[in-house]
């Protein structure tokens, strides 16, 4: 009986949703796993990140009956391959490879990674390229694994790109100063030719960024969900996506 009401329930926001408010791009912070795991009672934390990846699949076949045309997700920060060590860190590596492979096996979505390529242990940075090459023929939606991503660094990155790219073609530094705008450091950002993120989802409670997609975000919507990552439903989504076309976005004014 819970099941039938809660797919009423579903059925009931879906018809309230306009296809024309549709957020293009959402973005996500996969926040919670290990709270979960703690929960669940004499489980790896392990399980806890390995049930959260299972949830991720289900998430983006949730986006694509939609229509989104972009996802980003936040996997794993620069601030986790530093603060994660031994095996719980090792078993997360190995669970975001996995889910590199699994997603690029359905052949349903283009991926992308979003990060420090060069701050990757060798075994992820080969599965996450193999995933991006294996769909980067795929038109559909475009899904971003921010791995080894930090939104500081990435603006670092842009402007060491700039830089080098100016450097080579003999600009001086006060010509450069003169080209430096705000469009020309999205350029070169991991997320370049993209839309900015319409919606930034954010699960397990917590009411921050955590460095996540600073750039991208100035003019976000942000919506902030109780549930924990594994325990995020289809409805729980749209909610989410009802509040965000309830909202005037003033863009700035």
């Amino acid at each position: 009986m819970k099941n039938l009401v809660y797919r009423l329930y579903e059925r009931s926001l879906e018809r309230q949703l306009a296809a024309d408010d549709m957020p293009r791009h959402v973005a996500v912070i996969l926040d919670g796993n290990r709270r979960w795991a703690e929960r669940q009672g004499g489980v790896r934390v392990s399980h806890g990140h390995a049930v959260g990846a299972r949830k991720t699949l289900e998430f983006l076949g949730w986006c694509d009956e939609l229509g989104i045309k972009v996802v980003t997700l936040y996997l794993l920060s620069t601030d986790n391959l530093k603060g994660r060590t031994g095996g719980e860190l090792t078993d997360l590596l190995e669970i975001i490879g996995q889910l590199a492979h699994d997603l690029a096996a359905t052949k349903k979505w283009r991926l992308q990674l979003v990060g420090d390529r060069s701050s990757l242990p060798e075994s992820l940075a080969k599965a996450i390229g193999e995933a991006e090459k294996a769909t980067a023929s795929i038109e559909a939606m475009h899904v971003n694994l921010a791995v080894g991503y930090g939104g500081r660094k990435e603006i670092a990155d842009a402007m060491r790109s700039i830089l080098k790219a100016h450097s080579s073609q003999g600009t001086s530094i006060d010509e450069l100063a003169e080209l430096l705008d705000p469009d020309l450091i999205t350029q070169h950002l991991y997320t370049s030719g993209q839309p900015d993120p319409d919606l930034i989802i954010r699960t397990s409670g917590e009411q921050r960024l955590s460095g996540f997609l600073l750039w991208q975000s100035a003019q976000s919507e942000f919506y902030f969900e109780e549930a924990l990552w594994p325990d995020f439903r289809r409805l729980d989504f749209l909610r989410a996506i009802r509040a965000f076309e309830s909202r005037h976005r003033r863009f700035g004014a």
